[in-house]
């Protein structure tokens, strides 16, 4: 009797994926909201999104260090009362990315705006010089 069984090199590491993770990567992180990040260019500039839903104005800070932009946000929350059992509850949030700038960005003109939970940050582009076009002659007779 002939029984083949198909090998799958990635099979141990499959199983072990499922016992550290459950079935599927992204289930450890069910529940928890991971703040995304879109950099994309148009228009020559860079743009940089930052979606910080639940952060104010003041929870965030951009910086430009070494051709590299900083965006960081940090949010402490402090409540206390005296009806409930515990004294002060205390939570906090935070966001970090650095994202490398192209030689050609304007780092002294960047502007950010943050509206409805999404920061948006340009990044101006010096625009890529035009391809020189060069004339075709026809070869002279002789």
């Amino acid at each position: 009797m002939n029984n083949l069984i198909r090998w799958d090199p990635f099979a141990e590491l499959t199983a072990l994926q499922k016992q550290f993770f459950g079935d599927d990567l992204v289930s450890p992180f069910k529940g928890v909201n991971i703040p995304t990040t879109d950099v994309y260019t148009k228009n020559n500039k860079m743009i940089v999104e930052a979606h910080l839903p639940n952060f104010n104005q003041d929870d965030i800070n951009i910086q430009v260090e070494d051709n590299t932009l900083v965006i960081s946000a940090r949010r402490h929350e402090k409540e206390e009362d005296k009806d409930k059992k515990y004294v002060v509850r205390e939570s906090s949030s935070s966001f970090y990315r650095s994202i490398h700038l192209p030689e050609r960005a304007n780092a002294d003109k960047i502007e950010a705006h943050l509206e409805e939970g999404v920061l948006k940050v340009q990044v101006p582009l010096t625009p890529l010089p035009e391809p020189k076009k060069i004339a075709i002659s026809a070869k002279s007779k002789k």
